[in-house]
């Protein structure tokens, strides 16, 4: 597909912002005014209480006195401690994705006759409506990735019986179609980006319907459909560490705030997807993989402290990287003392990195991790306590799994749409009423004035 360029000349485009820029502006000073919590923080770093849920809880901090106090890190799917699933599926080696998304959906774990019959239902539905890959993916390639999840899903709509029905027992049909797809188009959109773009070799492989998910995804992006059970077990760890993160979170918020209008499934995912796309969101753990790429450049020795904090230094004095000012995968809205996401995907990676030659990137990562809350300290003179975030190991892990970077935000996004799931059925089931927050409006009455007097 060719791109086509804007019929809007740059010179024309300059001068419209500077027309907007004359008008538009509003003072920082003004959200402080009019108490405004911008992007929903309470002034103490908190989010703005806008619901209830029992489908996730992460915890980082607690109250005490009205006083923020910092805590360790904990995630809970319906109560259980996410670290307690991984070990629970370990123990019984086998794979736990699947658990997951029946425990966000249903509110228990399942059984062993119920998890079968899930797994047997989602390995059934992983396949696309007829020519629905030739002709949504295979004829409007897309250089983004996430772009054409979103495309997929909303055109998903026209393939539907019953698109519009908000009936409990739909959307859940809804749900477990999509879960079951998204990984599939994610592999066929990745393979014509790579024809198109690249002009590599494009292979669409059987689905084998009595693969994991993690497996059908390594099956599915590998030329040769190779992939160790180390490398399976590793990728649906990732996905079950993503498969939820609270009600508040950008995308999942932004699912329920569609729900609430009484939209159909499809643009309430589509929405979700949007918002994961961003770099201040999902696209943070590729930021993390650029900022990895300059660090490399800069520090010798990944083992010296002293070239470690002065390339930390130059990113938050916007002297190095991409200037930003970030240290990208440090720092959450919750999580003060540690994210336990980081925690089990560093502890349970180290060795695949080594083994694959991403050895010196991994000690580069945990320098970060270990040295840039005191720099940040340092540089900011902020006495706020911060730990890395999970997306500052996620890449790498994906990148020793041999997922190519087009997917890092992608393999998030097919994780993640179990919990977006969970919470659209909940927002039907319990919210009840559209969210529509308040916008405080700062013009001034002004009068309408005739073309010829302007």
């Amino acid at each position: 597909m060719q791109q086509t360029h804007s019929k809007i000349s740059m010179q024309s485009l300059s001068k419209l912002c500077e027309e907007y820029k004359k008008n538009n502006c509003i003072d920082p000073a003004d959200f402080k005014k009019y108490d405004v919590k911008r992007g929903l923080r309470n002034a103490d770093g908190s989010g703005v209480m806008a619901g209830l849920t029992r489908i996730c809880n992460v915890h980082g901090y607690v109250l005490s006195d009205g006083e923020r106090l910092p805590d360790e890190g904990h995630l809970t799917y319906r109560g259980i401690d996410v670290k307690d699933i991984i070990d629970g599926c370990d123990a019984d080696g086998r794979f736990g994705f699947e658990e997951v998304v029946w425990l966000l959906l249903f509110g228990e774990l399942p059984d062993r006759e119920k998890l079968e019959g899930f797994k047997e239902i989602l390995g059934e539905c992983r396949e696309l409506p007829e020519f629905f890959a030739e002709d949504m993916i295979l004829k409007s390639p897309s250089p983004d990735i996430m772009n054409k999840l979103a495309r997929s899903v909303l055109a998903l709509y026209s393939y539907d019986y019953n698109p519009d029905n908000t009936a409990i027992p739909n959307i859940l049909r809804q749900s477990i179609e999509l879960i079951a797809q998204l990984p599939t188009i994610m592999s066929y959109a990745y393979q014509v980006k790579r024809r198109q773009y690249e002009h590599k070799s494009m292979f669409f492989h059987p689905i084998n319907p009595a693969y994991s998910t993690a497996e059908s995804i390594l099956s599915s992006i590998r030329m040769n459909r190779k992939f160790t059970e180390e490398e399976a077990r590793l990728l649906d760890l990732c996905m079950i560490l993503h498969a939820d993160h609270g009600g508040g979170n950008n995308s999942t918020f932004a699912c329920r705030v569609l729900s609430s209008s009484g939209t159909d499934t499809y643009s309430a995912i589509a929405a979700a997807i949007g918002s994961l796309k961003g770099p201040l969101h999902g696209g943070a753990n590729a930021k993390c993989m650029e900022m990895l790429s300059y660090m490399r450049e800069a520090v010798r020795d990944p083992k010296d402290d002293e070239q470690v904090v002065a390339f930390l230094t130059g990113l938050l004095n916007r002297e190095q990287g991409d200037r930003s000012g970030k240290i990208y995968g440090v720092g959450h809205a919750i999580y003060t003392l540690s994210d336990p996401r980081a925690v089990i995907l560093r502890d349970r990676a180290r060795s695949l990195a080594q083994e694959k030659g991403f050895g010196d990137d991994f000690t580069l990562l945990e320098q970060v991790e270990r040295l840039a809350p005191s720099v940040f300290a340092k540089v900011k003179g902020s006495e706020k306590p911060i730990c890395a975030n999970v997306d500052l190991y996620s890449g790498l892990v994906y990148r020793s799994l041999g997922i190519p970077d087009d997917l890092f935000t992608p393999m998030f996004a097919v994780a993640r749409i179990a919990g977006w799931c969970a919470h659209r059925v909940e927002e039907f089931v319990s919210g009840g009423r559209i969210i529509r927050p308040a916008y405080r409006a700062l013009h001034r009455t002004a009068r309408y004035l005739p073309l010829s007097e302007r």
